[in-house]
């Protein structure tokens, strides 16, 4: 499957770029074995001009067949390549950023191309019910590794102490898994899926 690359995208997101679009597709929560239930998910990687990705996910529980049953979760945040911020970058809050993105070119970026051929990304990701996580991790052509740096709860929040996630394409669909621990245990398999990229 072709990659395409839109002409307005700032030069840092284009090793990104592959996860643009709208993902949709069948999953399994747990391990997926036997009694583990079945879930749709759709989830959109859009950009608007900043160096970072906003992301979105939704998810409903389905029977077998993947007909619907209820809501599942939703899922929100911002990826981006980890890099010092500088006076030209936007924020915090809503202070402007320069009109011309911080890394110009081609070469920019390439400067910040690890030893094993990668780049260093971060993923804040928030979700209902108090939680938000701050995601550290490496982007490897379309291969993502993600480890959790930070996990805040709410003092009412379920408990959640870490997580992994990965991600592929594999022949144009994308493959991910997440791993959670809850505290006081070993990361265990949450849930997994394959998506398909939409016209």
């Amino acid at each position: 499957m072709a990659i395409e690359i839109p002409t307005d995208l700032t030069p840092e997101l284009v090793p990104l770029s592959w996860l643009l679009g709208t993902w949709e597709g069948n999953g399994r929560l747990g391990e997926g074995e036997e009694d583990d239930e079945f879930f749709w998910q759709t989830v959109n990687f859009t950009q608007n001009g900043l160096p970072f990705l906003e992301y979105r996910s939704e998810s409903w529980v389905t029977d077998e067949q993947g007909n619907k049953l209820r809501p599942l979760s939703v899922e929100t945040g911002f990826w981006s390549l980890e890099r010092p911020m500088v006076d030209g970058d936007l924020g915090p809050g809503m202070i402007p950023g320069d009109i011309v993105p911080t890394l110009r070119s081609a070469d920019d970026v390439e400067a910040l191309r690890t030893e094993d051929n990668g780049f260093k990304i971060q993923a804040n990701i928030a979700h209902p019910g108090a939680i938000s996580e701050l995601y550290y991790g490496v982007i490897k052509g379309p291969q993502i590794q993600l480890a959790t740096d930070l996990v805040m709860r709410g003092s009412n929040a379920k408990e959640y102490a870490s997580a992994t996630r990965i991600y592929g394409l594999v022949n144009g669909d994308l493959y991910w898994r997440w791993d959670v621990s809850t505290g006081g245990n070993d990361l265990k398999a949450h849930a997994s899926a394959a998506l398909k990229k939409q016209a």
